[in-house]
């Protein structure tokens, strides 16, 4: 894996120059955790689908659903690329870039604040963030870890260490700049390693439609019918992936740093284009482990339990030149930084930003809020690096209902505020706390296994409850209201 090492320690460096190279453009909070709002469509368009995506689709999802769903699962990529990224860019991204600019907010607690005068939201707001995201950015360091130590041998704690070490350099120096500028590098690498990987795959046995057919075929056979998942299963999942980003406030964020609404639709178009790329080849892999494992060769435990997360690794491991495996491991790395850097980033926003008053600062021109914001990064990285490495038992909990208690929490009020002048305070307050106590329930009623039924119950009861508490409650005043839809 020789190889492998080289291809790593040129990307790492690359990552370290963009860092430099954003730290020289990066003057104020603005600059740091927006970019200045200066992106185009194409860095805006692929850092929002590197975002979307991380190792757990290519290495967890691919493998778990792949083989579970068959070519079923082909039907989380469509909806991953039409709604939680084509749909989300036309649908969101207008409103929201005009109306965070008319309130002068920065990130989604800020919004939420401004939008409906509620002082008390942003801090809660801010704490959910907090307390869901780091622990989610934590479990993606601790399977980057994972993966660097069997693929390049290298010990755990070290590779971790190195991670952390190299997120925190160019996330650091050039914070969203350098961040969206990686993530188009990264983009690129996961968009041709992602084709390249396919055709691999498929030329021997006969393309794309040859290998359809085989799975339709031995699909039944490795996973008999009593096992298949239902359809509120598949749809459940669909639905939680796709629209469930509609309401994470690292997705979200993307919107609000673009250069202006113009680039609205060419975004919209490049990122559909490249999450159909990155869902459809996953996927698509992982439903074909039917057609290079049956029920006695695919990977298990001593116990004789399928090892799903290995699914995808063995096949590749067996089926791929050194050189093209090397490629594919350096697309999950960068799959997977460029996710961790955006939660790593908002995570630090709720307390630099939303709880600590650099906010403030910053808005009376002090200059020392962008070293604090820099300074509580590297303050969370270092708690991802201790989560990651002692894994303790409530963090992994909070781990599982990461996405859909924030996604559940902020999706209803932050929607319906972009469009709705009548969505109140106390609707939005109710819609908040009903995503997260709804899930949090649910998780425990339903079990783990079934939590993306419990996130897709708990995104959509909010849009019920706001509606309906907004319509017995007074508005906000007409100036606030005036302020956040001019020009909508």
């Amino acid at each position: 894996m020789s190889i492998g090492i080289v291809f790593l320690v040129i990307f790492l460096a690359v990552m370290i120059g963009v860092g430099i190279w954003g730290m020289r453009k990066t003057k104020t909070l603005g600059d740091f955790f927006l970019g200045g709002r200066t992106l185009g469509p194409w860095i805006s368009a692929v850092a929002y689908g590197t975002s979307y995506f991380s190792a757990v689709i290519f290495i967890g999802f691919a493998g778990t659903q792949g083989w579970q769903f068959g070519l079923n699962a082909l039907w989380i990529a469509i909806g991953n690329a039409i709604i939680g990224a084509g749909a989300a860019w036309l649908v969101l991204a207008r409103r929201t870039r005009r109306m965070t600019q008319n309130l002068d907010a920065m990130t989604m607690p800020e919004f939420l604040q401004e939008r409906y005068g509620a002082k008390h939201l942003k801090p809660v707001a801010a704490s959910l963030i907090f307390f869901f995201l780091l622990p989610y950015s934590a479990s993606v360091f601790k399977g980057l870890g994972h993966l660097f130590e069997t693929v390049f041998r290298i010990p755990y704690d070290i590779a971790l260490l190195i991670m952390i070490l190299f997120t925190g350099v160019y996330l650091i120096l050039g914070g969203y700049f350098a961040i969206a500028v990686t993530d188009f590098i990264q983009g690129i690498i996961m968009f041709f390693g992602a084709a390249v990987m396919v055709l691999v795959l498929t030329a021997p046995e006969g393309g794309l439609l040859g290998i359809m057919d085989k799975i339709q075929a031995n699909y039944p056979i490795n996973v008999p019918a009593v096992q298949q998942p239902s359809v509120l299963t598949v749809f459940s999942l669909v639905f939680m992936t796709s629209f469930g980003t509609w309401g994470l406030p690292q997705m979200t964020q993307k919107f609000y740093a673009i250069r202006n609404e113009k680039v609205i639709t060419k975004a919209a178009v490049v990122t559909t284009v490249f999450a159909l790329m990155i869902g459809f080849t996953a996927y698509y892999t992982g439903a074909s482990s039917h057609v290079f494992f049956d029920i006695n060769t695919v990977p298990k435990n001593a116990a004789g339990m399928i090892q799903y997360d290995l699914i995808i690794p063995t096949l590749l491991t067996n089926k791929l030149p050194q050189v093209l495996l090397a490629l594919i491991l350096l697309l999950i790395l960068s799959a997977s930084m460029s996710t961790l850097s955006s939660l790593v980033l908002v995570s630090s926003s709720a307390v630099a930003i939303d709880l600590y008053p650099s906010r403030q600062e910053a808005k009376a021109g002090k200059d020392r809020s962008v070293a604090m914001m820099r300074f509580l990064s590297l303050i969370f990285i270092i708690i991802s690096y201790f989560i990651s490495r002692f894994q303790i038992g409530i963090i992994v909990y909070l781990m599982s209902l990461s996405w859909g208690v924030i996604s559940g929490s902020f999706a209803a009020p932050y929607i319906l505020g972009l469009y709705s002048r009548r969505v109140t305070k106390a609707g939005a307050y109710a819609g908040f706390f009903t995503g997260t106590a709804v899930m949090i329930a649910l998780f425990f009623i339903l079990g783990s296994s079934r939590s993306p039924l419990a996130a897709s119950i708990a995104i959509i009861a909010p849009f019920i409850v706001v509606p309906a508490v907004s319509h017995f409650t007074r508005p906000p005043a007409r100036e606030r209201l005036n302020k956040a839809f001019a020009g909508v």
